[in-house]
């Protein structure tokens, strides 16, 4: 769809509570957000979408295309998007069904809305599924009511604490499901395996930025009124160079994870999580006092 068609949408679906007229009026429709895959540019794309259970549906249709649309590529490199669904704005892992649930649910999309099994016809690609998930795992609690800087820090450490624990859990799974293969023939292609790549790279992705964001602004700041913690700070720097070559293997491993080994990926994977505990856990004994009193979110400047 033209640019400008689809902000004109856009607008409309924000100025009347989701719904909008024309060709989309009476349909389910949402506003995904992602992040451009080269340009890491924010892209928003009114997009239909179909509800299975508790979870929300999209088709990489491109009304039939030959090729992929864009925001599917960009949710490969950036698994977080943004979605609005009528007044409703919320985060959410994007995760690509594979295999026979990605049949099971595009039989369900055909059923609900046919016309996608008319632009499947179109082309000879296999429309993608995206399932779009919780981006907070289960068991992620986040501190009561954050109202300092301290209370912001211990929420993004819980947050990479939960995540951790839900990649851990998933890989479990795959690899149980491959030990569980019998008779002749190959394993069964890994159900697990793209859904384990995007829960990664968001982990890895949110590390990256949370190790950047104090390197350059938070760990600078303190250290201006607090020179004697010179040493806590050059520890912490290189404890984030330490878990980012880390964070690099493990990515290497997950582009085979179909055909790893179990010993050494569960052995990459428990390395990292327990030196990234340790991290968590000494930044919080050293950092979490000085924010203590530090008002969370910033109070705006004031006006001279």
């Amino acid at each position: 769809m033209p640019t400008s068609f689809n902000q004109s949408v856009i607008e409309e679906f924000r100025a009347n509570a989701g719904k909008v007229g024309g060709p989309f009026e009476g349909g389910d429709l949402l506003l995904l957000t992602t992040t451009g895959a080269k340009s890491g540019i924010s892209r928003t794309t009114p997009l239909g979408y179909v509800r299975h259970g508790d979870s929300l549906l999209l088709i990489g249709s491109n009304l039939g295309a030959p090729h992929h649309p864009d925001w599917y590529h960009n949710l490969l490199a950036h698994p977080v998007v943004q979605v609005e669904v009528g007044t409703r704005t919320f985060e959410a892992l994007a995760v690509p069904a594979e295999g026979a649930r990605r049949d099971e649910l595009f039989a369900h999309v055909v059923r609900v809305a046919p016309g996608y099994g008319d632009y499947q016809a179109l082309t000879t690609r296999v429309l993608p599924v995206v399932v779009l998930e919780r981006a907070d795992p289960d068991g992620w609690a986040a501190p009561s009511e954050v109202s300092t800087l301290g209370d912001k820090l211990l929420e993004v450490h819980t947050w990479l604490r939960g995540q951790l624990r839900q990649v851990k859990a998933e890989v479990d799974a795959h690899f149980a499901a491959r030990a569980a293969h019998q008779g002749p023939g190959e394993p069964p292609a890994p159900g697990l395996g793209l859904q384990i790549r995007q829960r990664c790279l968001a982990f890895c992705q949110a590390l990256e930025f949370h190790h950047t964001s104090e390197d350059a602004h938070l760990f600078p700041g303190i250290a201006r009124y607090h020179p004697h913690l010179t040493g806590t700070f050059d520890r912490l720097a290189e404890e984030h160079r330490t878990v980012a070559r880390i964070q690099g293997e493990l990515a290497a491993l997950l582009a085979g994870i179909g055909i790893a080994d179990p010993q050494r990926f569960r052995t990459e994977l428990d390395q990292m999580s327990a030196e990234l505990n340790a991290h968590l856990d000494y930044e919080e004994e050293a950092i979490l006092p000085l924010l203590a009193d530090v008002p969370w979110p910033p109070a705006p400047p004031v006006d001279a």
